[in-house]
């Protein structure tokens, strides 16, 4: 049985493309590569795998994929808009490691202890932030290096030594 803490977010379907069963995967900040021969899809609860017949790119954050045994648009368009997810040891392997990689890991600062869980990385102005929730609050988080003192992937923890006053709790 696939473990959704095992996985880390990809991307997402798009729509079908043509009528053989292709439909195209966008990329949330990574590449795939030979050794990535399937994405899973959280389904009722469950996490399944998908595997690939063919990989093809499209452009920089869209591949055209075939996906095993579906074949048709028809078939396909089950996955329209599903997330999709990839193994994390396949990024944790990669160099190709995204901001959005952090999805789902608990944002802990050195002074204030634990902040809340990264829910969303905001990359539409200059300064990358994380999105993280604390109870019915956004707080954002500058995704700087140099405010990361530690980072547990197997926790899914970020250990943060953020400058005074930056976040209040």
């Amino acid at each position: 049985m696939l473990r959704k803490e095992d996985f880390v977010y990809y991307g997402k379907f798009l729509k079908p493309h043509g009528t053989k069963g292709e439909i195209g995967l966008q990329s949330d900040g990574f590449t795939l590569d030979d050794e990535c021969d399937f994405v899973a899809c959280n389904i009722d609860g469950i996490l399944v795998p998908f595997f690939f017949e063919t990989i093809r790119p499209k452009s920089d954050d869209i591949s055209i994929v075939k996906v095993e045994r579906m074949e048709s648009a028809e078939e396909v368009r089950f996955l329209t808009n599903r997330d999709a997810y990839i193994p994390r040891q396949w990024v944790e392997d990669s160099e190709e490691l995204t901001w959005s990689y952090f999805k789902g890991f608990k944002a802990i600062d050195n002074a204030l202890g634990e902040i809340g869980e990264i829910v969303d990385v905001d990359d539409n102005t200059i300064n990358t932030l994380f999105v993280v929730e604390n109870g019915n609050d956004e707080i954002l988080i500058p995704a700087q290096e140099e405010f990361i003192v530690n980072i547990d992937h197997d926790n899914k923890e970020i250990i943060f030594d953020l400058p005074e006053g930056l976040v209040s709790m």
